[in-house]
């Protein structure tokens, strides 16, 4: 499926990406009420970084993905796991029933989505009480690697933004008038890269290829530079998982 941001090139970088953090999803859960066997909708669900763990809670796990690279990456990844199925779609238009899912997740890629109507879609194939939550990982960014990676960004792209990724998303949800309060959740979780794993993983950032345009390579060369300068053969990134998740008002 076509859409504004094609993510093939990349499919494979992204299977270099962190997980998301076991507490903090383990709070949500709790929140939702979910229980094994119920149905939860994971959009934009890319190559399963978060399918994969609500799939081991035993939850009916249907992973919607636009991009082709990406979903037959997802695909590969959950093949032995009978509780998943996946299909086109997006955030705007899931292609998904109606009030049919207790909980709807957006693991990364809420901010790639027309966020209103995303909204609106999560609505509207919820059950009544079910809850809508988007995630995203971020760095740690007073970790000194990481500070040291952020100031070659931002001396090669002085402009350079993370756009709503990084934004609290309460406004947003709220502004939509289709869920109560919303809950705020987060949780810490480190990840073990080898340097050539995590040049790679930089491949797929795909908010640092769209603002760096053509220079993008050379961007990922002087990260590498970094990280080649500090000498360590694998390195370990802290990252924070933040959740933003909000129940339906529909009865």
């Amino acid at each position: 499926m076509k859409t504004n941001w094609d993510y093939t090139p990349l499919a494979d970088a992204y299977l270099k990406r962190p997980d998301y953090s076991p507490a903090a999803l383990g709070q949500m859960l709790a929140l939702a009420k979910v229980r094994p066997g119920d149905p939860v909708c994971d959009v934009g669900a890319g190559v399963a970084h978060l399918t994969i763990p609500l799939a081991s809670h035993g939850l009916r796990v249907s992973a919607v993905e636009p991009n082709d690279a990406m979903r037959a990456n997802g695909v590969k990844r959950t093949a032995g796991l009978a509780n998943v199925s996946w299909t086109e779609g997006t955030g705007e238009a899931t292609g998904q029933p109606a009030n049919h899912f207790k909980l709807v997740t957006f693991g990364s890629s809420f901010n790639v989505t027309d966020r209103p109507a995303a909204l609106r879609e999560t609505n509207r194939i919820l059950q009544p009480g079910g809850w809508f939550a988007c995630m995203w990982n971020h760095r740690d960014l007073e970790d000194p690697l990481q500070a040291a990676i952020e100031s070659t960004i931002k001396h090669l792209i002085p402009a350079y933004a993370y756009g709503t990724r990084r934004e609290d998303q309460t406004d947003i949800i709220n502004a939509s008038g289709l869920f109560d309060p919303v809950h705020v959740l987060s949780g810490t979780v480190t990840h073990q890269q080898t340097c050539d794993e995590c040049i790679e993983a930089w491949r797929s950032h795909a908010t640092l290829q769209r603002q760096a345009g053509d220079r993008f390579g050379e961007v990922v060369a002087a990260i590498a530079k970094v990280l080649a300068d500090g000498g360590a053969a694998t390195i370990t990134i802290p990252y924070t998982t933040r959740i933003w998740m909000a129940r339906t008002v529909k009865a």
